[in-house]
């Protein structure tokens, strides 16, 4: 952010600015990852923020934006290892709490990034450095934004499914 405030948006190449905008996103979501790996950083936003209020509202933005493709990538990338998914979720109902408290985790790790960033590409923008802020807002949509609707996607579905359990009759409701 120094380089970006002290120098003229005319002494950038291209290159230079797409690499500015992808090491910032980088390095402030990291800083909000590694925080998350260290302390229990869902707890700085209310409990009420990670509750699904607008289900359809999430699941169409979802679908308009593909959110798919980008679950998709990431499969490919890293999740697609089985040894990776089950530090996550192991299949048990103990399980299903941990990938609720790993989505919040990750969920405040990107929308924390989210806001940081985009303030700084207001200091961009006060700058004139107009590539570097559209380069920035466009990697920290596809970096953060959509990690951001994918957890929340995944917390309906462990919604679903938690409510699926509490009307299930155990063995000694049927008797």
């Amino acid at each position: 952010m120094k380089t970006i405030w002290l120098v003229e948006p005319s002494e950038f190449s291209f290159s230079i600015q797409f690499l500015l905008s992808f090491l910032l996103n980088l390095f402030v979501t990291g800083i909000f990852a590694f925080m998350g790996f260290a302390y229990k950083t869902n707890r700085l936003l209310p409990e009420n923020y990670y509750r699904i209020k607008n289900e359809n509202l999430i699941l169409k933005s979802s679908r308009l934006l593909k959110v798919d493709y980008f679950k998709k990538f990431l499969l490919v990338i890293f999740w697609g290892k089985k040894k990776n998914r089950q530090n996550y979720f192991d299949g048990t109902k103990s399980g299903l709490e941990n990938l609720d408290y790993q989505t919040r985790q990750s969920e405040f790790g990107h929308i924390a990034a989210l806001v940081c960033i985009q303030l700084g590409v207001v200091t961009m923008l006060i700058q004139e450095h107009y590539l570097i802020a559209i380069l920035t807002t466009s990697l920290n949509f596809i970096l953060n934004f959509y990690p951001v609707l994918l957890q929340r996607n995944h917390r309906i579905q462990i919604e679903r499914i938690k409510n699926i359990q509490k009307r299930k009759p155990t063995a000694q409701h049927r008797l």
